[in-house]
């Protein structure tokens, strides 16, 4: 009898736990703001999005388990795409508000080629990740990674930045010679989203392009 007494009480008390879990996640929810992003052609759905300045991914994944929860306020949003201006917006969350965020990227006519290149294949996993080339955003991973696509840089020493939310950034310095065909190969490593770090400017005297 006392054993059935003390299993009815662990059924009561996991189902009270598994009660106020629920509620709790309920009252998160419902506290916080989700913004959805809508891209209307390929540029849009491929290019990266930053809000606050942290990388948050692709366009096109952001839905589903991977939406975009924030807490009520203002914040921030930059989608980029190289050879693109940068697309800005602030937004003004309320506590359960869905805002939708009509994309639309621009050519950027000031855009510059270098005459002379080296060639970079990025061989690294995963390939969703955003790379950045002396601190300017350059494009992903998948799009310098399949056959005939290069990233195209102009000779000499540069930094390069592979960052994804939930993998530790990847930083290395390579000194590229004219008409060079160089392969930079990782694996990122797992960590936590912050320490994918605070991304960053676009702007810059040269930027690459794909092949």
């Amino acid at each position: 009898m006392v054993g059935l007494f003390k299993k009815s009480c662990s059924i009561i008390l996991w189902f009270c736990s598994l009660l106020f879990l629920s509620t709790s996640l309920y009252a998160a929810n419902d506290i916080l703001g989700e913004i959805e992003f809508v891209g209307a052609s390929k540029v849009e759905k491929t290019s990266g999005v930053w809000v606050d300045g942290q990388y948050v991914g692709y366009l096109k994944e952001l839905k589903g388990s991977k939406k975009v929860l924030l807490l009520p306020g203002e914040h921030e949003i930059a989608v980029r795409q190289a050879g693109f201006k940068d697309f800005t917006q602030k937004v003004l969350l309320e506590p359960g508000q869905k805002h939708i965020v009509n994309v639309a990227m621009a050519k950027d006519p000031q855009a510059q080629y270098p005459e002379v290149t080296a060639e970079v294949k990025m061989l690294i996993h995963p390939n969703r990740a955003a790379v950045f080339v002396d601190d300017r955003f350059v494009g992903f991973v998948d799009q310098f990674d399949g056959p005939g696509q290069w990233l195209l840089l102009a000779p000499g020493k540069h930094h390069f930045k592979i960052t994804l939310p939930g993998y530790k950034t990847f930083e290395t310095e390579v000194s590229l010679l004219a008409k060079q065909k160089f392969e930079l190969k990782t694996d990122l490593l797992k960590g936590s989203i912050l320490e994918s770090g605070p991304l960053m400017k676009q702007n810059g005297a040269e930027v690459a392009q794909t092949k």
